[in-house]
């Protein structure tokens, strides 16, 4: 029996954020792996390592969290006024499937410093020292982002000071501008895809809960975590060690993204593990994150906890944090309560490691709810760059 040698291709291990992936060209994928379909799934499952029934992803580059079993696709852009096309996968730990339903806010903050370092942006557009404006199509979902990326002596600027709760050391800080983040929705509805900002959703086996569901930065269902018996300062341990609770959240899922329009049939929601987000609220509170940091409630406005591919986020989803952002500053939603009200532009959130701001200011037009951009900071750098090695297509 032969034994084909492993396919060696460029890559480049990035953080964006407060999530990890594997970073490609297009031009440097395997011709099939070049246009969407199995051959490109497969492809990118193989390099992170899944399906994994073991959930260690041991034989790939994933870390078998949702914020590590990530993949970027990165293309010259396509778009006219653009630098780069960005194609983000979220590859299923334990399932045989990559989920293209949305995009990565965190890794986001990575496309721009990849681009510029793989040799995609007209160099041109990229200052010696200063901050190079990169603009970014998001193909998942059709959006704009704008990063700013900060550049020094002819290179990325990687390190600095700046923090972000969630991420061990400092770096280099990178403001990213999500254009338009309102989505129109699959089914062409609006910002709030039931024309309601806060909706009775009957989940059977859990009782009918009130829920905010939006489509901003990425579809969310937002819950009140005093009707699920939470408080909004919960740790990982404290939803992600209840099998329960984790059933619990994924029927409001599944309801959730059918109330939405995202899914016709429950059944679907197994194959679409990205989307929706599922996110409980709370008025602010003292907590002591997952680092041991004190966080006082006089430090934030709410508190939010957030699931992501099943389990409770370490910290929060950069998408998650646009639909927090308008979400707050629109009255009538659960967010804008837990927020105590009042006419906002911004607003700074509790999360299980610290604290995030978000701007962002929503407006109605003709009766109809829309925001034109959400502003955040977020931090990247490479971790590693040469070339994954994986075995051939079977």
């Amino acid at each position: 029996m032969p034994h084909p040698p492993q396919l060696r291709i460029p890559a480049t291990y990035m953080r964006g954020g407060t999530s990890k992936g594997v970073f490609f060209r297009l031009q440097d994928l395997p011709e099939a792996s070049q246009v969407p379909g199995a051959a490109r799934d497969s492809l990118l499952m193989r390099v992170i390592g899944s399906p994994d029934p073991y959930g260690k992803h041991t034989d790939g580059m994933g870390g078998a969290t949702s914020s590590t079993s990530k993949c970027v696709i990165v293309s010259k852009s396509s778009k006219p006024d653009h630098d780069v096309d960005y194609l983000y996968g979220q590859v299923s730990i334990d399932q045989p499937f990559v989920d293209w339903s949305g995009n990565c806010g965190n890794l986001s903050a990575a496309v721009g410093p990849f681009a510029i370092d793989a040799g995609l942006v007209d160099p041109d557009r990229v200052p010696r020292d200063g901050t190079a404006i990169i603009r970014i199509w998001q193909a998942n979902i059709g959006k704009t982002i704008i990063a700013h990326v900060p550049m020094t002596d002819g290179q990325v600027q990687e390190t600095g000071d700046f923090e972000l709760d969630g991420v061990t050391f400092p770096a280099a800080e990178i403001q990213l501008e999500f254009v338009d983040p309102s989505d129109e929705g699959e089914g062409g509805g609006a910002m709030f895809p039931t024309g309601q900002l806060v909706d009775e959703l009957e989940v059977p086996g859990v009782g009918s809960l009130r829920a905010t569901m939006i489509n901003a930065g990425i579809p969310t269902i937002f819950l009140d975590a005093a009707d699920l018996g939470y408080t909004g300062t919960e740790l990982q341990d404290a939803i992600n060690g209840d099998p329960q609770a984790l059933a619990r959240f994924e029927a409001i899922r599944a309801h959730g993204a059918v109330r939405m329009g995202l899914i016709e049939r429950i059944e679907q929601a197994a194959s679409r593990q990205h989307t929706p987000k599922v996110a409980f609220v709370a008025p602010p509170a003292d907590y002591t994150s997952s680092s041991g940091k004190r966080i006082a409630a006089s430090d934030i406005d709410l508190l939010v906890r957030a699931l992501s591919m099943g389990k409770l986020h370490h910290a929060m989803m950069g998408t998650a944090a646009v639909a927090i952002g308008t979400a707050a500053s629109i009255p009538g939603t659960l967010v804008h309560a837990a927020a105590g009200g009042g006419d906002r532009d911004a607003v700074r959130f509790g999360h299980p490691s610290g604290t995030l701001r978000v701007g962002a200011r929503a407006v109605q037009v003709d009766g109809r709810w829309t925001v034109t951009s959400a502003v955040m900071s977020r931090s990247a750098r490479v971790l590693m760059e040469g070339a994954v090695r994986v075995l051939p297509a079977v």
